[in-house]
């Protein structure tokens, strides 16, 4: 068969099984993520039924997923809400990554994977999954909670520090040496403080240059200029993700609202194909030999991330009932967690933290949704317990405390 057919049908039935995955994900109401990476370990490498000519499409369609997934999250805040949140929930984003991307780098140490790979394992289990969580919001009717806006605030610093933090792996990842990696570590912070003063100062600028009433030209436009920005800021060691999700924040008003609702289907194909790329990468026999690892950190993070929401919540004067509600939401792990193992895995600086971080986000997209909707309740039954025993009082003196004091027609009572 000519090797263009055998594309169209390896590719055609990728994309119509991802559709019909995310439809019995959809009607179960929880992420369709999971079943996209378990599709990825199915016909990857050791699978079931490994592809041929299409893994190099997939390949960039990957690449092309992981810029619109940033774009799209850089769409959602102007240069004026990361100026704000950066000023007022600082201290919260700082709780939130000391508690947990520590996990995550001592577990790497642990196993002797070394410092390359525990910064990026820290920033594996340091991000909550934005789009899980913004999902579970909706189907538990919480958008109007006290809580939520505590919830977006740490969501959005963690996207934010992205800009950051994914400049510092992409050098780490290089391998340079300590003159070459800081002068390239220099540059890509150099060129992000750039792109976010201009963004800041200039944004409406940009906006009206990309702005247009026919929807065809805006996608184009939007589109192309995402592409052409990441990978300049891939050829100076930015990171292409950190260039468009750049570009996201530097568009706003009319524009961003329009480019959101004609990138939206794109980013959503071309994410799936991401998850399903990763998982083509992951030997699925490479997952139970770190199977155990990933649930101790999946079990020590989820923690982390509960008591990160409840003491952000409380430093907000929320109840104790939207403190474990917020921390609860938190803990799903996701898309960005993918993304941050998946340049590791790029690299091949250690062959186990790609299936590791492919059972830890397995696990925690799984249980995040639960989480969301049963810490609270659970959470309230425990002190009510505890309530219950700390008030029960000692057996009255007239109630007798054994079977021998109990009065009998032979024995009467004890005075």
């Amino acid at each position: 068969m000519h090797s263009s057919a055998v594309f169209l049908i390896e590719f055609g039935a990728i994309i119509l099984g991802l559709g019909l995955l995310g439809r019995f994900a959809g009607r179960f109401q929880f992420s369709p993520i999971p079943l996209y990476l378990l599709a990825g370990l199915a016909f990857g490498e050791g699978g079931l039924l490994p592809l041929g000519t299409s893994e190099e499409f997939v390949a960039i369609g990957a690449e092309i997923g992981v810029i619109l997934l940033l774009l799209m999250l850089g769409l959602e805040y102007t240069a004026t809400d990361l100026v704000s949140n950066l000023k007022t929930q600082y201290p919260a984003g700082l709780v939130d990554a000391a508690l947990n991307a520590l996990p995550g780098a001592a577990m790497a140490l642990l196993l002797g994977w070394g410092p390359v790979a525990a910064v990026v394992l820290a920033g594996v289990t340091w991000i909550s999954s934005s789009g899980v969580i913004a999902k579970v919001l909706g189907d538990l009717g919480r958008l109007g909670n006290r809580e939520t806006p505590v919830i977006l605030s740490i969501l959005v610093l963690e996207d934010l520090s992205m800009a950051v933090y994914l400049p510092i792996i992409t050098a780490l990842l290089a391998g340079a040496g300590l003159a070459a990696g800081s002068a390239t570590l220099a540059i890509a912070l150099g060129v992000a403080g750039l792109v976010l003063v201009v963004a800041v100062r200039y944004g409406r600028h940009i906006s009206r240059f990309v702005s247009s009433d026919d929807p065809e030209k805006l996608l184009l436009v939007v589109l192309g200029l995402t592409l052409l920005v990441a990978g300049v800021a891939q050829q100076l060691q930015v990171s292409a993700a950190v260039g468009a999700f750049l570009v996201g924040i530097a568009l706003s008003g009319e524009v961003a609202e329009g480019a959101h609702g004609l990138l939206s289907p794109l980013r959503d194909l071309f994410a799936a194909v991401f998850f399903v790329f990763f998982g083509l990468h992951t030997d699925p026999a490479s997952i139970p030999p770190v199977l155990l690892p990933a649930l101790a950190l999946a079990v020590v993070t989820a923690g982390t991330k509960i008591a990160t929401g409840y003491w952000a919540a409380k430093r907000a004067g929320i109840s104790a009932k939207g403190r474990w509600r917020a921390g609860g939401t938190l803990v799903a792990r996701g898309e960005f967690s993918i993304v941050i193992a998946g340049l590791a895995v790029t690299s091949g600086i250690e062959p186990r933290l790609g299936p590791l971080a492919t059972a830890y986000v397995l696990i925690l997209v799984i249980v995040g949704p639960l989480t969301a909707r049963y810490t609270e309740p659970v959470a309230a039954w425990v002190g009510r317990r505890g309530a219950v025993r700390a008030t029960d009082p000692d057996p009255a003196p007239d109630q007798p405390r054994n079977r021998d004091l109990i009065p009998t027609p032979d024995a009467p009572a004890e005075k």
